[in-house]
Formats: C-alpha cells, sequence, structure tokens
C-alpha cells in the first residue's frame, strides 16, 4: 500500500509535468494540470502527517513529529488506563459475565469437546499444547519438590484422627464394613489352610516330652486346627457371632477413641509424621508425582485420547447435566462470576501494570513497527485519498476560476 500511495503521487508528478508542457495546445491540459498541481499537494501534505506519526520526515527533526515513539511511555499509561477503566473494574466485569451462560458453555464442549472444525477444537487443542509445553519446560525435580513440599505441608496440617474416626464410624453405621469383615475371616481361614503343616510342627515342637512320647502331640495339634477351622467358619456364616460382635465393638470403639480422644488423636499424629518423615514415603511420593507428571503430559499432547473413555464419559454427564439443569447453571454462572470480579478487584492493577511496563520496556522501532503494522493499509489509504481528494479540490477551484471575471 505505501508502494501504491507513493506511486500515485509519482503519477501525479508525471501528469503535471506533461500537462505543464502541453497546456497551450488543448484547454482541456488546464483542468489535468489543476487537478495534478492539487493532487500532489494534498499527497504531500498527508504523507508528512502519516509519516509524523512515526518518524521524522525526511529525518529532519521537525517539531511535533515522530509522535509514537516520542511519546511511548505516555502512550503505555494510556493504553494501561483504559484497560482499566474499561475492562477490568469490577462492575464492567460483573456486567459482562451477568449476560454470558458460562455453564451452558461448559456443558456443551464437554458434551461434545469436538464439535466442529472451529473454536472450540481449536480453544481445547492450544489450551492443551500450552499447557503440555509448559509442563515440559518446568524442571521436573525443582516442580516436583514444589509439589510434594506443598502436599507435605497440607498432610501435616491435616487432623487425620478425626476423620478416621467419622468414617470408620459411617462405615459401621452403614454396615458398610461387612464385607471387609467376612473378606478377612475368609482370608484368616486360608492362610491357615495353606500353613497348615508350619503349624503343627510349631505345636510339636512346644509339646513337652510326655505329650511327643505318648503321640498326643498330634491330637492336641489336630483339636487346635480343628477348633480354628471350626470357629472362623461359624463366624462367616452366623451374622450375630460372638466373636463378630466383638470384633464390631472394638471398631466402635476405636472410631470413637479416634474422633474424641485425644491420646489416640496424638499417637495417630505422631505415626503420621513419622511415616512422612521416612525414606520410602518420599521414594513413594516421588514416583507418584513422576507418574502424574507423565499421565498429565500424555493427556495433553492428546487430548482426544484423554477425553475418551471412561473420564470422557464422566465429563460428558457432567456437560449434560449443566445443560439441562437450570439450578446448577446458576450455581457455577454465579461461581465464574464472583471469581472472575475478584480476579479482577484484586489483581486488575497489575494485569494493567504488566501492559504499561512491558510497552515501556519496548524501543520506539518496535513500537513503531507494531503500531504501524496495524494500522498501516489505512494510513496509506489517507495518502491516496487526499492525493484524489486534493485533485478533486483542484478541478473545483480551476472550474471557479473559469466561470468568474
Amino acid at each position: 500500500m505505501r508502494i501504491a500511495a507513493t506511486g500515485l503521487l509519482v503519477a501525479m508528478a508525471a501528469l503535471f509535468l506533461i500537462a505543464r508542457l502541453l497546456v497551450h495546445t488543448n484547454p482541456a491540459w488546464s483542468w489535468l494540470l489543476a487537478f495534478s498541481e492539487a493532487a500532489m499537494v494534498g499527497g504531500l501534505a498527508d504523507w508528512f502527517a502519516v509519516t509524523a506519526l512515526f518518524r521524522h520526515p525526511l529525518g529532519l527533526p521537525i517539531p511535533h513529529t515522530a509522535i509514537v515513539p516520542e511519546n511511548k511511555d505516555r502512550i503505555a499509561e494510556s493504553m494501561a488506563g483504559f484497560i482499566r477503566d474499561n475492562f477490568l473494574t469490577p462492575a464492567v466485569v460483573a456486567r459482562r459475565m451477568s449476560t454470558m451462560n458460562m455453564a451452558a458453555a461448559m456443558g456443551d464442549f464437554l458434551v461434545d469437546p469436538a464439535r466442529g472444525e472451529g473454536g472450540g477444537s481449536r480453544l481445547r487443542n492450544g489450551a492443551a499444547s500450552l499447557f503440555a509445553d509448559m509442563l515440559q519446560s518446568l524442571d521436573p525435580e525443582q516442580m516436583g519438590g514444589m509439589v510434594k513440599k506443598g502436599l507435605r505441608s497440607q498432610l501435616e496440617r491435616l487432623d487425620v484422627s478425626p476423620l478416621l474416626g467419622n468414617l470408620l464410624g459411617s462405615a459401621i453405621a452403614d454396615k458398610r464394613h461387612m464385607p471387609l469383615l467376612d473378606s478377612m475371616l475368609r482370608w484368616t481361614g486360608i492362610t491357615l489352610e495353606a500353613n497348615e503343616d508350619l503349624l503343627r510342627k510349631l505345636i510339636h515342637d512346644r509339646a513337652n516330652g510326655i505329650l511327643r512320647w505318648t503321640g498326643l502331640d498330634e491330637s492336641l495339634a489336630n483339636a487346635i486346627l480343628d477348633g480354628l477351622f471350626k470357629l472362623i467358619a461359624e463366624c462367616v456364616v452366623v451374622p450375630d457371632h460372638p466373636v463378630r460382635l466383638k470384633v464390631e465393638e472394638g471398631l466402635e470403639n476405636l472410631a470413637e477413641k479416634l474422633a474424641h480422644d485425644p491420646e489416640m488423636q496424638e499417637r495417630v499424629s505422631r505415626l503420621k509424621l513419622e511415616l512422612l518423615a521416612n525414606p520410602a514415603m518420599a521414594a513413594w511420593m516421588d514416583s507418584m508425582w513422576e507418574r502424574t507428571r507423565l499421565a498429565l503430559l500424555s493427556a495433553a499432547r492428546d487430548p482426544d485420547r484423554a477425553l475418551s473413555g471412561q473420564l470422557g464419559q464422566s465429563l460428558a454427564e457432567l456437560g449434560a447435566a449443566l445443560k439441562r439443569d437450570p439450578n446448577l447453571q446458576r450455581l457455577v454462572n454465579r461461581f465464574v462470576r464472583r471469581t472472575t470480579v475478584g480476579i479482577a478487584s484484586r489483581y486488575g492493577d497489575q494485569i494493567v501494570r504488566l501492559v504499561s511496563e512491558t510497552v515501556k520496556r519496548w524501543d520506539a522501532s518496535t513500537v513503531t513497527t507494531r503500531i504501524e503494522g496495524a494500522v498501516g493499509r489505512d494510513l496509506q489509504f489517507i495518502r491516496i485519498n487526499g492525493t484524489l481528494v486534493g485533485g478533486l479540490v483542484g478541478v473545483a477551484i480551476h472550474a471557479i476560476n473559469m466561470v468568474m471575471p
């Protein structure tokens, strides 16, 4: 466009020279002479105005030229103020968010994340690629240390004992412990059967010489093992067996102590801290973090696969619920609105400061290049229009001169 505008100005100069030479041969040339003369004036004036925005015309330090690079910092402050006053005030954000149904939009995306070829799919792929690049660029050891430190800090502050007590109490109240108790009894029976020879040997070794001499040690071993097998079988079959009831009573007492006994809570807390300080726990957390990081990286690199299977089905069900439930939409939209307004209120100044400081750090040529690149075509159209409009004004003035005495 700059070449086109400059070429038109050169064409007007050539037309002016031709018309100036031939003006005495035909009256029509006087009209072309007036047109080209005024067109050059208009084109040169607009060239000066457009150039003065970004640089000194012809390199001459004419006052009030190179406006953009000379006022770079003031432009940065004005941009930041404009963004703050028109986009990041809580009232503006709240008003804008009140017209948006973010819950329904999220529901549509979760139900069909790959819908169409447009925005949703590009947004998902772009966000996933950005997240993957960020995750891969972070130092795995440093990031893992931060994650483990944060997790350890949370676990140290967590009061585990009441939580365990309430969970155990609720499980007992709902009889959810019964399958576990049955499994433990069956596992005990299988373990005894698998180690019957070892148990017999222990009984023989513990028996005195008289029992071994009389052969009563074998009868004693049979009696003990038969009694244990019978007891376990009865506990499995009879729901209100005294042993089962005793075990349940012990579990209830344990749940009560975990929830309310300071001494028990202190013991659990010490055990928790010892467990967290154990090197084996640190190694386990290292392996867990590495597996989690690789899983997140794999999911981000392939979002289509990550949103398939059971996870994708669960997300689709959540999306369907968001689409059809107005109450859930209202709750989600309210949360999103309050969160966004809170971010604008707390971090709005930091955001606009980031904009202004970034622009201030740019050198003058960078600012000039970016702004001129954004509006350059329109600026060159100004030069073209100035050339043509100037020529038409010249023709009009020439016509007035022709009709006036």
